[in-house]
């Protein structure tokens, strides 16, 4: 629920008018006239100035008088309001905060490097105004605070030798982490007024002490990930090569020559490097 109350004061371009009248007709009367009595318009022109107020696009003017809240001025423009009330700038731009890279431990307790971008605005005035010492440093520390919250409830990433089964992880579910750290921000941000447009991480990797060892471990299973295939393959080609020598009758193999011919091309078939090959000019039987 909000306390704002958006109002629309007094025109200031007739006001201005009224001021110029009174400033420089008060001036011309008391050197025309020679009547004191026309300081009296002249100190009501300069009672009328500072109730002037002029609203920017996307800003606007938050109104006190003896600290009582008025109301807030949105519509862009020149106008008018009493003198006596005390003006509060508050811009209702977007804004851009690119938070500090922190190092907090995700939810395996490994320690990461994690920043994330904001983009945000103003959208009650009441609150940022009055609920919140400085809503701008308020914005910064719980963004910091939303981002440790968002890094201890996902693991940086899914290995399998840890029996984890992480839909969702840091580094290959952005798009759903994102939404989740956009809903965090919403919540923490909401007493002080703030509107979150955009919200993303901006940088993540490990920390310093375990990068090399996190490198090692995620090269390890992407090679592992590799071999597996390959043996897949090599074990479904070695299959096909006895299926079709057996089928077209080309020659007789007892099993100590089929484990021996098995065992040869799972080795040229599974090394990573080139089989050198060794010709046998005997028989089959040497």
């Amino acid at each position: 629920m909000t306390n704002e109350k958006s109002i629309t004061p007094a025109n200031g371009y007739f006001m201005l008018f009224l001021f110029l009248v009174l400033l420089f007709g008060g001036i011309a009367a008391i050197i025309a006239l020679k009547n004191p009595l026309f300081i009296l318009a002249i100190v009501t022109a300069l009672f009328l100035l500072p109730g002037f107020v002029l609203v920017n696009p996307n800003a606007s003017r938050v109104l006190l008088l003896f600290g009582k809240y008025m109301g807030t001025i949105k519509k862009n423009g020149l106008f008018w309001v009493n003198p006596l009330y005390a003006k509060k700038k508050i811009s209702l731009r977007a804004r851009n905060f690119d938070s500090e890279r922190l190092k907090v431990n995700d939810k395996l307790g490994n320690p990461i490097i994690i920043s994330t971008i904001l983009v945000w605005r103003v959208r009650d005035t009441h609150k940022a105004a009055f609920d919140v010492d400085n809503y701008e440093n308020f914005v910064r520390i719980q963004t910091d605070a939303a981002v440790r919250e968002l890094a201890s409830k996902y693991p940086y990433d899914n290995f399998a030798d840890e029996g984890l089964d992480e839909d969702i992880t840091l580094r290959s579910s952005m798009t759903e982490v994102n939404v989740a750290l956009e809903q965090e921000l919403e919540d923490r941000l909401a007493i002080a007024g703030i509107e979150v447009l955009e919200s993303r991480i901006g940088y993540l990797a490990y920390s310093n002490e375990i990068a090399s060892a996190m490198l090692k471990r995620q090269q390890a299973t992407a090679i592992v990930a590799a071999r597996h295939k390959i043996v897949e393959g090599a074990v479904s080609m070695v299959e096909m090569a006895l299926n079709e020598l057996s089928k077209k009758e080309i020659v007789d193999l007892d099993e100590d020559k089929k484990a021996a011919m098995v065992s040869n091309l799972m080795v040229i078939l599974c090394s990573d490097k080139d089989a050198a090959p060794v010709l046998n000019t005997g028989t089959l039987n040497t």
